[in-house]
């Protein structure tokens, strides 16, 4: 096990470097000029060249993603363009409220979804599971933010119940999470269903029942540890999807993640903040990935790791 560990750790750093060099070279291309953006319009060139030169932006590109990786290395995302404020002293309070919005909806999404696939198993061909299969085909299909919409209109407009938007208390990561959630869990309870349905047609399971076992034991215990590999791995994606999905769910609550800052940063033309946004996220989404690898092992030994 140590042994993938580390070598799953070492796969990792071409990934890394290629997320580096696609997000630093992305916005390379962006059409507008950072020093522009710092000195106003009406600077004159000697200003201009005098603010490129600070921010290394006279070099050659190849320099200037070397200089890039080593201040990553060394958790050094440079300074705003925009406010001159280190970076990652704005990425790291909002990166804290995206994780915490994307654990929630995660928890969400798992508990509805499994609960969700295995009433739809065990009630295969009944309404009850029409009814679930519905749902799940209205929260694959519907938009992330129509979704966040409704729910705004009816549980803060109409009802009252919850703020619209911003961070008020416990309440104000209710509807944004269950809006990221949505998706999720329709996705995990169609295949925690697919899945329970073929470990359920299994000999052992027969003989279970043969014994006279309690039909809730050989669902919870016997057929629910071994359908829960595959969905597994699609709560892992998940993970990831919930914190790149943020982008849209923090503007439409106004929640202020790293989505919100990337959305404001990008029109603000402030590269270092994107820049470091895109890395946070795809760093993010790559470790959830490892650490759903690494659990293989744990909920199901016969998984090697040769």
């Amino acid at each position: 096990m140590l042994a993938y560990i580390v070598r799953r750790i070492l796969l990792l750093i071409p990934a890394l470097l290629a997320i580096t060099l696609v997000a630093f070279l992305i916005l390379q291309l962006i059409p507008g000029d950072p020093a522009r953006v710092i000195v106003g319009i009406d600077a004159d060139e000697k200003q201009l060249e005098a603010i490129r030169h600070q921010l290394g932006l006279d070099k050659p590109i190849i320099v200037q993603y070397g200089i890039f990786l080593k201040s990553i290395v060394r958790f050094n995302f440079g300074q705003s363009i925009r406010s001159q404020d280190d970076v990652i002293n704005q990425i790291l309070p909002r990166f804290k409220n995206t994780l915490l919005l994307a654990l929630v909806s995660i928890t969400i999404s798992v508990i509805v979804g499994v609960l969700a696939g295995v009433i739809a198993s065990t009630k295969q061909n009944t309404s009850l599971d029409y009814a679930i299969t519905s749902l799940v085909l209205l929260g694959i299909s519907a938009p992330t933010f129509w979704i966040g919409l409704l729910l705004i209109l009816f549980f803060s407009v109409f009802a009252g119940l919850f703020p619209a938007g911003g961070i008020e208390g416990l309440k104000s990561i209710i509807l944004p999470a269950i809006t990221l959630a949505a998706p999720s869990a329709a996705v995990t309870a169609r295949m925690t269903r697919s899945s329970m349905l073929e470990v359920l047609r299994m000999d052992y399971i027969k003989t279970a029942r043969a014994k006279g076992q309690k039909e809730s034991r050989i669902v919870f215990k016997h057929a629910l540890k071994n359908a829960l590999l595959p969905t597994i791995t699609i709560v892992g994606i998940q993970f990831g999807y919930l914190m790149g999905g943020s982008v849209l769910v923090e503007t439409v609550f106004s929640w202020p993640g790293l989505g919100w800052l990337i959305v404001d940063a990008i029109f603000a033309k402030d590269y270092p903040v994107v820049q470091a946004c895109v890395i946070f996220f795809a760093f993010s989404f790559i470790l959830v990935n490892l650490v759903v690898d690494i659990l293989y092992g744990y909920i199901n030994p016969r998984v090697t790791y040769d």
